[in-house]
């Protein structure tokens, strides 16, 4: 059989020529001989053929045309083989090969001429003809003739001599115009024809053989065929039989081979079944190529064979039958646009239920994410294809929520499955889903049943909650919100301004968290006044007080009218704040405050209203008989700046060495200690009485340093002064003719210059003719502006005279 990209031409046992498209079906049929078809060649065009039997017969004919060539040969003729370009008419040639190999050419007159290319060598086994190049095999080896020149350019012997030609013949492939494959028993050598240098010449042909690759198979050659940069090889195989432990034949094998320098690589192998193989022979299987589709036919007596590049459709189908479904997903994938036999949604969905089978609920349902996109169909299937197995609960996370949206009951079956077996779980989706996924008024119908089983239940009341605001029934939120004392409850408020729905929740509120109440109160004085939260806070005193206090802090005049209320509650709840309170107040009633202190002896509290009411020595006294604290004594007495209080305290504590000790050690700055010193009694044991006084003298020495360095700063400044002064005053004043007499009001400067003028001028600015000025007296000679004498702004600066 020979191949076409168009059509094939199978020569059968009983000299019969069949045409057959590429589906194998019979299209043409052409009667040559009775005996068997040796061998038939095509043109590249594949509009001539070549066909050569047993009986010698040969013929060279057109398909399309009456163009033909007849001729008996007295021998089998085994091979025949037409020029690649036969079309041309230059190119009418063809080689016949028996015992000798004959090539035939058509002169100028229509004859055909031949003439021997080779003999001698035993029988012609194979040819191929490629470009101007013609390959052919006989006994000894394999030669390569130039058709231009007629040269031969290379003789390649045969390896394993052993084996006879006719039972394992040579295989001949050409790759392209210029490499050659050859197979011969279990050898195989790529040859590639290269063109000679000239310097090289002498008698030589032009071209050369380089054997590029040599290798062994490990079984005998059929057939050989390229594929890219492999090859395909057709070998035949023998193998010992088990039973009779004889060598029989095997099923032929076609192999994919990876040739290296000295060895190969086998990419892939299958075993071929045609029929009668236990009988065949090597020489019995031929591999032919259709180059253009990478088309692979296997001939043996029975059966053609047809072998194709396997394609991503066949790589999917593969990873299917071994269930990988996982990669054969994503091959799909990469190859979309390629793959022909397969979808991706097809493939997916296999793997869907591949997962479901084996249990692998959570990974199928995760998938259908991916795999089920946007079709709602599809979606709305698998999710009862999980009901029905038990499994909505793994398939719940996965399902769309946005883009696109399932119908209402596919949700509400998924929450009715959780409900029933997981309140938690039930909890979350209904935080994670949209409240529009699904019809909220039988779902929060359902979850009220269930709370009346367990009325205490907290994750179905928090849920209730939830479901309530998806429906803005916010009062009901609320209040649950609240009697769970729920983080949230804020957050909703806020949300959807719900300040008139807590108007009678304000103690439950406060209950829950008093720093959020109390702030969010604040600042939301419009909508719940002052009064309304104190009023609702009357019978809870502590927490009125947590919200007064924050008021005050925020703004000391708004809860004025609560501030008599409020000392009543800093003394109960919070004493340490009572005192900056009564500072800071400006509408606390004193009396008041200072009735609770006193009941209640906050002494320093007592003391400051007392300051403040004006009752000094009373407070002073109540710092030294109850606190019995000199420094504050002092610190008191120094506030107030009072004599007399220091007078009092002088008193108080002159029988007292340690008040002594105190006073001497901080009155210095304030009073003049020989005051306290003259009025210590002789013989007084005094505490660290040294060290006070030496302090004082201390301190009298820095008063003394500090006065004379400002005396020293005072002095530089008036001197720099002085003399900045002293340099503005001497300046000159522009005096022009816009100036005026302040006196007569008339220009200062005369219209013609070129009189003698004298003019006056102060430092203040204002100018005088000479003439208009009063006459100095004879006591000052000092000179003064009148205007602003008479102004009382003080004497002018010395006189600048103007003469000319």
């Amino acid at each position: 059989m020979t191949v076409h990209e168009k059509f094939l031409a199978l020569g059968t046992h009983y000299g019969k020529v069949y045409l057959l498209d590429v589906q194998g079906n019979i299209t043409q049929k052409v009667d040559v001989s009775p005996v068997k078809i040796n061998q038939i060649s095509l043109d590249e065009s594949g509009e001539h053929m070549g066909i050569c039997s047993e009986d010698g017969k040969v013929q060279v004919f057109g398909l399309y045309s009456g163009e033909e060539f007849h001729e008996t040969f007295d021998c089998p003729i085994k091979i025949v083989a037409v020029h690649p370009q036969f079309v041309r008419s230059h190119c009418k040639q063809f080689v016949t090969g028996g015992k000798k190999l004959l090539l035939y050419e058509k002169t100028w007159m229509n004859r055909w001429k031949p003439s021997v290319l080779h003999e001698g060598e035993g029988n012609i086994r194979n040819v191929k003809w490629r470009g101007h190049l013609i390959a052919w095999a006989n006994n000894m080896g394999v030669k390569i003739l130039d058709v231009i020149s007629k040269q031969r350019i290379t003789n390649v012997p045969r390896d394993d001599i052993s084996l006879r030609p006719d039972m394992y013949p040579c295989s001949l492939c050409w790759k392209d115009n210029l490499t050659l494959i050859i197979g011969w028993g279990t050898s195989v050598k790529i040859c590639l024809v290269k063109e000679r240098h000239a310097s090289e010449m002498r008698d030589l042909p032009s071209r050369y053989v380089e054997i590029i690759f040599q290798f062994d198979t490990e079984f005998y050659i059929s057939g050989l065929a390229p594929l890219c940069d492999q090859l395909v090889v057709l070998s035949y195989v023998k193998e010992v039989s088990e039973k009779t432990e004889m060598e029989c034949c095997a099923r032929p094998r076609l192999d994919i081979i990876q040739p290296l320098p000295e060895s190969c690589e086998e990419i892939s192998s299958d075993a071929l079944t045609v029929r009668g193989f236990q009988e065949n022979e090597c020489r019995d299987y031929h591999l032919e190529h259709s180059e253009g589709e990478s088309l692979f036919y296997i001939i043996s007596p029975r059966d053609i064979v047809v072998a194709k590049e396997r394609d991503q459709d066949d790589h999917i189908d593969w990873l299917l039958e071994k269930k990988k479904y996982e990669e054969a997903l994503m091959a799909a994938e990469i190859s979309q646009k390629t793959i022909k036999k397969h979808r991706i949604l097809d493939i997916g969905l296999a793997y869907i239920n591949h997962l479901v089978e084996k249990g692998e609920y959570d990974l199928a349902a995760r998938k259908c994410q991916k795999i089920l996109g946007k079709n709602t169909e599809l979606w709305e299937f698998e999710v009862y294809k999980f009901k029905e197995i038990g499994q909505l609960k793994a398939i719940s996370r996965y399902l769309p929520r946005r883009d696109p949206i399932l119908k209402p009951l596919i949700y509400e079956m998924v929450l009715h499955e959780f409900l029933e077996s997981d309140y938690e779980g039930f909890a979350m989706l209904i935080k994670e889903w949209p409240g529009d996924l699904y019809n909220n008024t039988i779902i929060v119908q359902v979850v009220v049943d269930h709370l009346k089983k367990d009325p205490q239940n907290r994750t179905l009341l928090r849920t209730l909650a939830e479901l309530y605001t998806y429906d803005q029934r916010y009062g009901k939120a609320l209040e649950i919100y609240l009697t769970l004392r729920h983080k949230d409850v804020f957050q909703l408020i806020h949300k959807h301004n719900l300040f008139s729905s807590i108007r009678d929740k304000i103690v439950l509120l406060m209950d829950f968290d008093s720093e959020k109440a109390v702030d969010m109160l604040l600042d939301n004085e419009d909508k719940i006044s002052i009064h309304k939260v104190v009023e609702e806070l009357e019978n809870r005193p502590e927490l009125q007080h947590v919200y007064l206090h924050k008021l005050f802090k925020r703004d000391h005049h708004k809860g004025q009218r609560y501030h008599e209320k409020q000392i009543s509650l800093y003394a109960e709840y919070d004493r340490p704040n009572l005192l900056p309170f009564l500072r800071d107040s400006t509408h606390c009633p004193l009396e008041k405050a200072l009735e609770i202190c006193q009941q209640r002896n906050f002494v320093e509290e007592t003391v400051y209203l007392l300051s403040r009411m004006g009752n000094s020595r009373s407070a002073l006294k109540m710092i030294m008989e109850e606190l019995y604290d000199v420094d504050k004594a002092i610190e008191f007495a120094k506030e107030q700046d009072d004599g007399e209080l220091w007078e009092d305290l002088i008193l108080y504590s002159i029988d007292k060495p340690p008040f002594i000790t105190g006073l001497l050690n901080n009155i210095g700055t304030h009073v003049d200690p020989i005051l306290l010193i003259h009025r210590i009694k002789e013989g007084m044991e005094i505490p660290n009485l040294r060290d006070s006084l030496v302090k004082i003298l201390q301190d009298y020495n820095l008063q003394i340093l500090l006065r004379e360095g400002c005396k020293k700063i005072l002095v530089a400044d008036s001197l720099s002064l002085l003399k900045k002064m002293h340099r503005t005053q001497m300046k000159g004043v522009r005096v022009d003719e816009e100036n005026i007499c302040e006196s007569c009001l008339s220009p200062i400067l005369p219209s013609d210059a070129s009189k003698p003028f004298s003019v006056t001028v102060f430092h203040c600015r204002h100018m005088f003719h000479k003439e208009c000025l009063p006459v100095p007296s004879t006591m000052s000679p000092l000179q003064f502006c009148n205007i602003c004498s008479a102004k009382h702004r003080g004497p002018g600066s010395a006189i600048l005279e103007m003469k000319k």
